[in-house]
């Protein structure tokens, strides 16, 4: 903005038209799915022009392409102070709420839209679907007060479960988990047939059992010379999480695998992925990891497809089943008392210690602030210090966070996941904050590589191998998401 324009808060009128120019140039990067490169270009009108609705409008519509909830949630209200009448402000505010689980805060500005647009199908439809979820959500929280809620793993009655002869897919030997099970689910699942229902109750509640036996903090020994990977989120990629196993070898004794969080949502493979992972775990418990990412949630489950896939290839009661299994999953784990392992971040305060994670009670769904959420939530940015996060929850923690927090630990660095990166992993924190991140071409649009880290137990140095998608059947990304949130990705 010129001079003048700081003094006065008008721009000059070269500075307006500068600023339009900007906005449509972002646009373009908009359409094309380039939407870093559009916020770059709106937030460069902004500054010529900071009067202007639409720009925050359009820029809040681009951060919620790129998850970053709570900027897109400060720029729609910004946009409807600037415009009260601005119905795409309220709409997007709406979507950023949904997106962060704040349903009754979403209806509120859906209700809005529907007022200014009575006669608009799409804000009704909205506003109906919305306040459906207000309503079940308020029924749900009713019957968990009258009731102390049983556990769904204790319905589950097996014994009643028949194999149909006509059944022809991978069957568990006497209960367990076998190695051929394993082959045979990869190519069952490979040619999209489904797991018998039997099967896969007994693969949840076995799973259960197991992750209930460990801590919120899971210590892993890795010898020396031995190799171990770590993935990052896989968001229901079944084909690219097959890739993984084809560059990297198959889950074994000898070649021990970390999965980082968010195996579920978005991609349409979700169910084939949570199988195959548990089964692995089942396999080999203590050579197959898993931490529980903010995906691994109730609310993230129904807005980003899980809940409604399990429900389409399964049943409600196997969806609640999960939710429960996921309350059970490990936070974080510690490798060779050198390297810790979390989804999400770091923490708003300096003094945090393992034990204090190790102590945490994680059998619940994600609060929205504390320790729990921002193992799964937060973020690292550039610059020293904290501040508030993109996403609306956890917390983005600077190099000097990180330092402090390995020099209280002893650690010699961190690894998380959580974030698209072009190459699929990012080396941060003068090489002290390592990000990996196994979705390729993530919602079939971002276009990014996946990536999968090795180290062995002597040096612990990590290294990186990055790879693209691969061909998927035709199923698009948030095939059974809510509908609400059609217009996110």
């Amino acid at each position: 903005m010129s001079a003048n324009a700081e003094i006065t808060g008008v721009p000059s009128p070269e500075d307006a038209a500068r600023a339009e120019k900007f906005k449509e140039e972002a646009n373009e990067y908009f359409k094309n799915q380039d939407y870093n490169k559009a916020i770059e270009l709106y937030t460069k009108a902004i500054e010529l022009n900071n009067s202007v609705a639409v720009y925050y409008g359009n820029r809040s519509f681009a951060y919620l392409k790129t998850e970053c909830f709570g900027y897109a949630l400060t720029d729609a209200s910004r946009a409807i102070e600037l415009d009260r009448n601005y119905v795409k402000g309220y709409y997007r505010r709406a979507a950023a709420y949904m997106s962060l689980g704040k349903f009754k805060l979403a209806l509120k500005d859906f209700d809005t839209v529907t007022k200014a647009r009575p006669n608009d199908k799409d804000a009704k439809a909205k506003y109906s679907e919305c306040s459906k979820i207000v309503k079940k959500l308020a029924f749900e929280k009713a019957i968990s007060v009258e009731e102390n809620k049983k556990n769904i793993a204790d319905s589950i009655n097996l014994d009643a479960m028949a194999i149909e002869d006509e059944y022809t897919g991978p069957k568990l030997e006497d209960g367990k988990v076998t190695l051929k099970f394993m082959q045979d689910l990869i190519e069952w699942y490979r040619n999209q047939n489904k797991l018998h229902r039997k099967y896969a109750y007994k693969i949840l509640l076995d799973v259960k059992a197991w992750f209930m036996a460990q801590p919120s903090l899971v210590d892993i020994v890795i010898p020396d010379n031995s190799k171990f990977t770590i993935c990052g989120d896989i968001h229901g990629q079944y084909y690219d999480l097959l890739n993984v196993f084809e560059l990297n070898g198959l889950p074994s004794e000898t070649n021990p695998y970390l999965f980082n969080g968010d195996f579920v949502d978005r991609g349409s493979f979700s169910v084939e992925c949570i199988f195959t992972l548990f089964g692995f775990k089942l396999l080999y418990p203590n050579h197959f990891f898993m931490s529980r990412g903010n995906h691994e949630s109730a609310t993230m489950n129904q807005m980003y497809g899980f809940d409604g896939e399990v429900k389409a290839k399964y049943t409600a009661q196997m969806a609640e089943l999960f939710t429960e299994v996921y309350n059970w999953l490990p936070l974080a784990h510690c490798l060779n008392n050198r390297v810790l392992v979390m989804h999400g971040g770091l923490f708003s305060r300096d003094d945090v210690t393992l034990q204090e994670i190790r102590e945490i009670n994680r059998n619940r769904q994600p609060p929205d602030d504390g320790l729990m959420c921002e193992l799964l939530w937060s973020d690292p940015q550039p610059q020293l210090g904290r501040a508030p996060s993109k996403r609306g929850v956890g917390v983005q923690f600077g190099p000097d966070v990180t330092q402090k927090f390995l020099l209280l630990n002893g650690l010699d660095y961190i690894v998380r996941s959580h974030e698209v990166k072009n190459d699929g992993y990012e080396v941060a924190h003068d090489g002290k904050c390592i990000t990996v991140f196994s979705a390729p071409n993530y919602c079939d649009t971002m276009g990014n590589r996946g990536a999968f880290i090795t180290l062995n137990g002597k040096d612990m140095k990590p290294n990186f191998t990055s790879y693209v998608a691969v061909p998927h059947p035709n199923v698009k990304p948030m095939a059974y998401a809510n509908s609400l949130l059609n217009f996110i990705c």
